[in-house]
């Protein structure tokens, strides 16, 4: 039951809205709709992503506050959950609010992924996946901008995927966690802390690079719009700041 949903509501629509663009754009270029189907996507979904970034930065924000609360009521859960929720309903974060909207996008996001891969194999489109109103392109290039081969691997673009998932990690990511030196819990958020900045995105990289070119530039311009959207939000954070030192 789950996969008719998931293809009539998620990958058909996907799917087909790829081949449309690969019927418009010059030469057929599959890469080039990757791009433009993957941007169009993120653009609709910018509304929903804004508020999660923000939710984030809200919570890095207040990250000294709530390990200060941790150190101080340490023995006693039941307080530090009092004053923890106090804590985020004075600075106004939901942090479920980030949870939730990503949560919404998964399926998306696992959709354009599926239909990347699909399409990555170097085969034509499927005309029993086709509607009626979408024709199937006559040519289909995976040769992207005549340069990079879609359906084999490239290492270009497997290190640019590792670079950009770096950078996002720097930027999005909390500090270094602080605590008593040795203690388990410590070690354990330090030990998390340089997997999800180091290591994640060399295992991005790779993955990248395992399965084919068509899905590691996916993963670019994935990577760069999120980079974008954390940019922003700081940008219009730092500019609302300004505003109200500035107003009389």
């Amino acid at each position: 039951m789950i996969q008719p949903l998931f293809d009539s509501v998620i990958y058909n629509p996907l799917y087909n809205t790829l081949a449309f663009l690969v019927g418009v754009v010059p030469g057929g270029d599959v890469g080039v709709a990757i791009i433009a189907l993957t941007l169009l996507i993120k653009v609709v979904l910018f509304p929903l992503s804004i508020v999660a970034i923000k939710t984030q930065v809200a919570m890095r924000e207040i990250d000294p506050e709530l390990k200060a609360l941790k150190k101080e009521y340490k023995d006693d859960r039941e307080a530090l959950a009092k004053k923890t929720m106090a804590l985020l309903k004075d600075k106004k974060v939901n942090p479920f609010a980030s949870i939730f909207l990503i949560l919404i996008q998964l399926p998306i996001i696992f959709g354009l992924y599926f239909v990347f891969l699909s399409e990555a194999g170097g085969a034509s489109f499927d005309i029993a996946r086709l509607y009626s109103f979408v024709v199937n392109p006559e040519v289909v290039s995976f040769s992207f901008l005549g340069v990079i081969d879609l359906t084999g691997r490239n290492i270009l673009l497997a290190l640019i995927v590792a670079v950009t998932q770096f950078i996002n990690a720097r930027l999005m990511m909390p500090t270094a966690p602080q605590g008593e030196e040795g203690s388990m819990q410590h070690d354990l958020a330090k030990s998390m802390h340089i997997q999800m900045r180091y290591v994640f995105p060399i295992i991005m990289g790779a993955v990248a690079y395992a399965i084919s070119a068509a899905i590691a530039l996916y993963f670019v311009v994935s990577n760069l719009f999120a980079l974008f959207q954390e940019l922003y939000v700081k940008h219009t954070k730092m500019r609302g700041a300004h505003n109200e030192t500035s107003a009389p």
